[in-house]
């Protein structure tokens, strides 16, 4: 058997409007395959001409303007099937997509596909360094974001949230994980069946430390996409 790093797998990211997954629009989209010594198969990128104006704190981290999207990007709806339907390519080819806290991602992509009519892909397998880093490395201090995890996995990073570095990176840190824990060499679907259960677990245990302080939070588990 094969670990899911040995073979060909792909990683996603989005750059958006703002922060709720629920009501982000996509910005930028990158999709990227490479085989299983990581070398870069195919790569895919999107600019979107955002049918709503990009708020400045966005802008500011992703560098894409407004006025830069609508004069040079795709039509929104043009960008979203194309990115669906790229995903939905490699999941029914059984290949795992990648994504750094994958959850985000994959619910603005759903709610973009509702909003234009169309059917969202699938999303399995899907590994999230993120839920792994979590899950192997627990009781690590420090923060635990995508910058974060380059440096504590020594993985190269410049242009930190383009989508395109954001993707490599994402990569950079699945496959030193893997490299560093054998617990992660598994076929993609049981890896992506695991998370499901972590993520679960992951977010119950965070819900119940904040709930010391405010008994109503509300941590969701669900995981890659939210409903």
């Amino acid at each position: 058997m094969n670990s899911w790093h040995e073979l060909p797998h792909a990683a996603f990211d989005l750059e958006t409007t703002g922060r709720d997954p629920q009501t982000a629009r996509i910005v930028t989209a990158s999709i990227i395959l490479v085989n299983g010594q990581g070398e870069v198969l195919k790569h895919h990128e999107w600019l979107s001409a955002v049918e709503e104006d990009i708020p400045a704190e966005a802008a500011a981290i992703h560098g894409i303007s407004t006025e830069h999207a609508r004069a040079q990007g795709q039509p929104a709806a043009e960008v979203c099937a194309e990115i669906a339907g790229v995903l939905g390519s490699l999941f029914a080819a059984g290949i795992p997509v990648l994504a750094f806290n994958a959850s985000y991602d994959f619910t603005v992509l759903n709610r973009e596909c509702e909003r234009f009519g169309l059917t969202p892909p699938a999303p399995a397998p899907v590994i999230d360094p993120y839920i792994l880093d979590k899950q192997v490395d627990r009781y690590r201090r420090g923060k635990r974001t995508l910058t974060a995890l380059t440096e504590h996995y020594g993985v190269g990073f410049e242009n930190a949230h383009t989508s395109a570095a954001d993707v490599m990176a994402t990569i950079g840190v699945a496959r030193a994980m893997a490299g560093k824990f054998p617990v992660l060499h598994r076929e993609a679907t049981l890896l992506h069946e695991a998370q499901v259960n972590w993520a679960r677990e992951q977010a119950a245990s965070f819900q119940e430390y904040l709930r010391r302080k405010d008994p109503s939070a509300v941590v969701d588990g669900t995981w890659p996409a939210r409903s």
